[in-house]
């Protein structure tokens, strides 16, 4: 798993619908950003749900609110399934 290149205008947890996001070189909509699962009071497992309006498919960013940089993840959807797909670079 190689380095994933992070440029941030603010904090991940400031990032709200209809915010913009770059991830590699896709330019996404943010629908909703969400809490997945509580695992304890500092360690909380988000996910933000986006979409490209230009081709009407749905992404979804994954990460852990106490170490974001290192625990990134990025899915396309596929049907009914999320399919993990490798970040190289991500911006907001």
């Amino acid at each position: 798993m190689s380095e994933i290149k992070i440029k941030s205008s603010k904090p991940i947890a400031q990032i709200k619908k209809g915010d913009k996001i770059k991830v590699n070189d896709l330019v996404l909509e943010v629908d909703a950003h969400a809490l997945l699962i509580k695992h304890s009071d500092t360690t909380k497992e988000m996910a933000i749900d986006c979409f490209d309006s230009k081709t009407d498919k749905d992404y979804q960013i994954r990460y852990f609110s106490d170490r974001v940089e290192d625990s990134l993840q990025f899915y396309e959807l596929a049907e009914i399934v999320y399919n993990e797909v490798e970040i190289e670079k991500i911006e907001w």
